[in-house]
């Protein structure tokens, strides 16, 4: 099955140790499937919350379709995850630990459909924000290394 990548929450990364990865469908209108597919979508401030025994995506922008009418959709609108039940129970055992969190990873079309990654993560402090940066710049270092060679 054919994967295409929309967008990324790289900040996710950064500001998070992720544990563990779940994928869920996610119910859109049909201007918003158009927008993601023009690629109109972003991450960065949204979150996952459980609520009432469903899941839902908070804060994801979807921008408005380009060939729309007057009848658009709410651009920052809560989406609901479709997720089986025993993952949404799984999911909001996990949240109720202490420090963890549910925040989105990726956005990507899957054979056609809308699908989202959401990782279950904790925060990370200052000093280990320090260290993943470091090291990734030594693996860049070492990488224009052996290119050069």
């Amino acid at each position: 099955m054919e994967i295409k990548t929309v967008t990324t929450n790289r900040k996710a990364y950064h500001e998070y140790h992720i544990l563990e990865t779940y994928e869920a469908g996610l119910q859109l209108m049909g201007s918003e499937v158009k927008s993601i597919r023009e690629g109109n979508a972003s991450l960065k401030e949204s979150y996952v919350l459980i609520r009432k025994g469903q899941a839902w995506l908070r804060g994801a922008h979807i921008a408005s379709y380009s060939h729309t009418g007057i009848d658009g959709h709410d651009l920052v609108r809560d989406r609901k995850l479709l997720l089986h039940r025993k993952e949404i129970d799984r999911i909001a055992s996990k949240l109720a630990e202490k420090g963890l969190t549910a925040v989105p990873t990726k956005l990507y079309f899957k054979g056609g459909i809308v699908k989202l990654e959401m990782g279950l993560a904790k925060g990370k402090k200052l000093h280990d924000k320090r260290e993943s940066k470091k090291k990734r710049d030594v693996e860049r270092d070492i990488q224009r290394a052996l290119v050069q060679r």
